[in-house]
């Protein structure tokens, strides 16, 4: 049998098995002891059988002889004058019943010489052996208990079945053993119950480990657990406390890096665009528009950095449920007017209310779409451009997609890590599914990015799911 891979199953488990092991042991001390108390009651009974019989046996013979002779002095009888000598002679007398029953015990009173002269009805001659002697004897099938009166001249021997002292041993220990039968799964469930008990806080400390992720570190209650356990949780929380600081200095120094990078990029950028103005000669304007797209490339870089600080940083979920309707809409027209890279949108037509923040929310829709016109494909040189696919349902999936070629499966592994670029010549940072896979994480939604498109046999598609806010209950209710 295989183990449960839970503390608390095997617990219960061992638990239970152990419990029954000594129940078992119990009961066959039980057993034999029981085994020694019923053979002493039953030589008891058998004993004191044959000593209320016996004198009952010997009144009835000299009652018999004084009738047969006509003289009552009991003295002058001597057993060895009686004339049948086999066990069918006429002196042997069967005790009749008075109705039909199971003999347990048989009896055969015999004089000196062995003749029978009083048997039970259901006696068999064969199963008594000669008279040895007062006490017990034992045969292959009957316990026997041998008395004698008038100094020897007439004894009684009493059988009882060794079958029916086996039967009824059996039938007594079946019903010790019936109810451990009944208790056996009772005590697993009641074991499992204490055991599931007493490991509720271990239960609740694990929980909490499981919740935790890179935008919560905080602390987690060793409240209630075992003192076995409270060396672990501390350990676990003083881990927590280290990645907790490591992760915000990386964050703090992301973010404040590309926030100093601003103000000096715009103001080099502001130099250079005005040194392309100013630049005497075309080769001196073609070097310092170079100059001018690399302080660009930068820029857009420091601003995708400190988007990424905030995504990982936290603070991604709304105190209050916000409709994220408007945000799309407002995004989707300012990003859509570059007829090059237009924008269909498709949007439900009740408020779709979800816990998300509407900044990050945002800065979310804004790298999928980024991403959509950066690296997608029109429909041709002589066409109009093939619009970015944007669609909000009401079940709140977000789906932002784009034409051009399909994205092999390893490629799609590869795309949500930071600096991560497919097989494109477009510029880019590599970052921007980076910071909306980092806000999907961090405000309790999944990111998953699909190729070929939903509906067709090329193309890209990300799809952003979040979790909707409960209804607000009505009022009166």
């Amino acid at each position: 049998m295989r183990a449960p891979a839970s503390l608390q199953g095997r617990l219960a488990l061992w638990l239970t098995l152990g419990a029954v092991v000594l129940w078992g042991l119990a009961l066959v001390a039980a057993g034999q002891q029981l085994r020694r108390e019923m053979g002493q009651v039953f030589d008891s009974a058998l004993e004191e059988t044959g000593q209320r019989l016996l004198p009952l046996a010997v009144v009835e013979i000299i009652g018999r002889d004084e009738d047969d002779d006509g003289e009552p002095d009991e003295d002058e009888w001597e057993p060895g004058d009686d004339a049948a000598g086999d066990p069918g002679d006429a002196r042997a007398q069967s005790v009749a019943t008075l109705r039909a029953h199971d003999e347990y015990f048989t009896y055969l009173v015999r004089d000196a010489a062995g003749r029978v002269l009083i048997r039970s009805h259901q006696a068999d001659l064969a199963v008594f052996p000669p008279y040895a002697g007062m006490g017990f004897a034992e045969t292959a099938t009957h316990r026997i208990y041998s008395d004698a009166a008038l100094q020897g001249t007439i004894t009684i021997s009493v059988a009882e079945p060794l079958a029916h002292r086996r039967q009824t041993e059996r039938e007594l220990l079946l019903r010790l053993a019936l109810p451990l039968l009944l208790i056996v799964p009772f005590s697993l469930i009641g074991v499992w119950l204490a055991v599931r008990t007493a490991m509720a806080p271990v239960q609740r400390f694990r929980t909490g480990i499981e919740a935790r992720s890179s935008t919560d570190l905080s602390p987690i209650s060793d409240a209630g657990l075992p003192s076995e356990f409270r060396p672990n949780a501390r350990a676990v929380n003083r881990l927590l406390a280290r990645l907790r600081n490591a992760l915000e200095a990386e964050r703090s120094f992301t973010a404040n890096s590309a926030h100093e990078l601003r103000t000096p990029v715009a103001a080099a950028l502001a130099q250079v665009q005005r040194l392309v103005i100013e630049a005497p000669d075309e080769p001196t304007r073609a070097r310092a528009r170079q100059v001018e797209a690399a302080l660009q490339r930068l820029a857009r870089l420091s601003e995708k950095l400190m988007q990424l600080a905030r995504a990982e940083g936290g603070r991604l979920q709304a105190e209050a449920p916000a409709d994220l309707v408007p945000v799309l809409r407002l995004l989707a027209t300012e990003m859509g007017r570059d007829p090059a890279h237009p924008v269909a949108l498709t949007l439900p037509d009740a408020p779709v209310m979800a816990p998300i923040d509407p900044d990050a929310f945002a800065i979310l829709v804004r790298n999928l779409i980024e991403n959509a016109q950066r690296h997608g494909q029109g429909t041709g040189t002589d066409g109009p451009p093939e619009p970015v696919q944007v669609a909000l349902s009401p079940a709140g999936v977000l789906r932002v997609s784009n034409a051009g070629p399909a994205v092999s499966p390893e490629q799609l592994s590869r795309l949500l890590r930071p600096f991560e670029r497919g097989t494109t010549r477009a510029n880019g940072s590599g970052l921007g599914l980076a910071i909306a896979q980092a806000i999907a994480s961090g405000s309790g939604g999944t990111l998953e990015l699909r190729s070929p498109a939903s509906g067709r046999t090329d193309g890209f598609e990300a799809v952003f799911t979040t979790t909707l806010a409960p209804p607000a209950p009505a009022r009166g209710a």
